[in-house]
């Protein structure tokens, strides 16, 4: 689908906000200015900071310029989606943020999936066997796997936040495995996983995903740390 000119003209405004063209409390141009310098109609420019209201970026004022707001504050699920997507690359403390993210839900997630239906959770391991010692085939494998994991969960939030990173999960993913012992422990914890899961050990199964997703975030802090 096309573009809307005010969804372009939307990530143009959080480009320069996180260039710090404006700060934060600082006061956006007036929307005749904003439509001037973009070529656009103050309708289209209208509808693009209401966007920006509703993910946090700005407050918009009645009679006034919008304020641009500290978007760790104000921002909610998107601000952080918008935020990876201005990086090309995923900047390494972006990825030691989801990791710890991932400690607190994916656990979670595992166990109430693990309670409803063990046996569909076996099944999501047969495209283990093709696994390749590749970066892309594990970034695939394991979003793959945490999204039907999370999807079999009676609490649909996890996956609803899980498909808000559906565009960047991969970059972020290729990135982590590109370290061959990064691969190696999610090989293993894949398998001894699934293991305790064939065997009805549940909570074994679940302390193994806790014990993966500290592993993993301490792996990725000792690569940003040149290996010490």
């Amino acid at each position: 689908m096309k573009e809307r000119s005010s969804e372009k003209i939307t990530k143009r405004l959080i480009h320069s906000i996180l260039e710090r063209e404006w700060s934060a409390n600082a006061p956006l141009p007036p929307e005749r200015e904003l439509a001037t310098h973009y070529q656009v109609g103050r309708p289209t420019i209208r509808e693009a900071l209401q966007r920006l209201e509703r993910d946090g970026w700005i407050t918009i004022r009645k009679g006034a310029p919008a304020i641009v707001n500290d978007y760790w504050k104000h921002g909610n699920l998107m601000t952080i989606v918008n935020i990876l997507q201005h990086h090309d690359d995923i900047p390494d403390e972006f990825i030691v943020y989801m990791l710890e993210l991932r400690i607190t839900l994916t656990p979670t997630y595992v166990r109430d999936a693990l309670l409803h239906h063990r046996l569909q959770i076996i099944s999501l391991f047969i495209p283990l066997q093709e696994l390749t010692d590749a970066p892309k085939s594990y970034a695939d494998f394991d979003w793959k796997l945490q999204k039907s994991i999370a999807e079999l969960s009676p609490n649909p939030v996890f996956l609803l936040i899980l498909n808000s990173f559906e565009d960047i999960y991969g970059k972020m993913a290729e990135k982590y495995f590109l370290e061959p012992s990064h691969r190696q422990a999610s090989k293993a914890y894949y398998e001894q996983f699934l293991e305790a899961t064939l065997k009805g050990d549940l909570d074994h199964a679940e302390f193994l995903t806790k014990q993966m997703m500290a592993t993993s975030l301490e792996l990725w802090k000792t690569k940003m740390n040149g290996g010490v």
